[in-house]
């Protein structure tokens, strides 16, 4: 599988094993867990997505219990990771208000309880997961940079952040934010419009895609984009969702879906995007059908 460098001694599988819905599978036990990951590296998939907020903070300990179980698994692979979600349940039951929190104090807690619960010493990319409109850019940028240089973090960015969220935070900061996770789609294609994808690929930045296949619904939509996504996939001997992780990663911007299932059988097949041919008009036609209408 192809690989993208964000810094000079990192790099991602093209496409990431999201994993958000983890904890909703009605097998959470070790050996289960890591059969997912031997099935995404057997494609070439090292990357892991993770967000302590996942499964009400359960999540990454469910990642966990691999490393802990077969601690060499570690060495193989990549976390990325999430903070700045406060949510009244599990270790943040006691809150009020579901609310954002980027300060230092914050920062600092939930990357040591992401490092204990995955069992690791390293995040190999920690994202701010949402803007925060009360965010201290002075502080947080401190932070972030904080934890590189402790080398508990080895790169950081940003998620559903808009550029001028990305250029606050970054201009408080002496290294660099490398990726920006942004919701990208067939079923949600305004940042290739509206400058979220433009801003990251002027500063030469890869950018991460969430729920890529539109949280499942290009997947049981029918209509005209249903139908010829299924052209293409019958013609190329592929699945429906190849096709529309192709369709990301045809685009110049470096693009890397985050594709999460639980099903052990569809984790096998997520490499058949890279399989997939798709010329400029192909993806033109998939776009009109999309947006609704033809491009200008």
């Amino acid at each position: 599988m192809d690989r993208i460098e964000l810094t000079p001694d990192l790099s991602f599988s093209r496409i990431v094993y999201g994993m958000w819905r983890i904890g909703d599978d009605k097998d959470t036990s070790q050996g289960h867990v890591q059969a997912k990951i031997e099935a995404c590296l057997e494609q070439g998939i090292t990357t892991l997505d993770q967000a302590d907020i996942y499964g009400g903070y359960t999540a990454e300990a469910i990642l966990g219990q691999s490393f802990k179980a077969t601690p060499s698994l570690r060495d193989k692979v990549e976390i990325v990771t999430k903070c700045g979600i406060v949510a009244p349940v599990g270790r943040h039951s006691s809150a009020r208000v579901k609310h954002y929190d980027t300060s230092a104090e914050h920062i600092n807690a939930s990357v040591e309880a992401s490092l204990r619960d995955m069992a690791t010493d390293r995040i190999d990319l920690l994202l701010i997961h949402r803007p925060d409109p009360m965010m201290d850019p002075d502080e947080t940028g401190a932070a972030l940079d904080e934890l590189v240089a402790s080398g508990k973090v080895r790169s950081v960015g940003v998620s559903n952040f808009r550029p001028w969220d990305f250029s606050l935070l970054q201009t408080h900061m002496e290294n660099e934010l490398v990726t920006n996770q942004i919701e990208l789609s067939l079923s949600e294609i305004s940042p290739f419009t509206n400058g979220d994808l433009a801003y990251l690929q002027e500063r030469n930045l890869p950018v991460m895609a969430w729920s890529p296949l539109g949280g499942g619904s290009l997947m049981t939509a029918g209509g005209p984009l249903a139908d010829a996504m299924a052209k293409i996939a019958g013609d190329q001997g592929v699945d429906n969702a190849a096709v529309a992780i192709a369709w990301l990663l045809r685009h110049p911007a470096r693009i890397l879906p985050v594709l999460g299932t639980n099903n052990l059988e569809r984790i096998k097949a997520i490499s058949q995007a890279e399989k997939v041919v798709m010329d400029r008009q192909t993806w033109f036609e998939l776009y009109t059908l999309a947006a609704g209408r033809e491009v200008p």
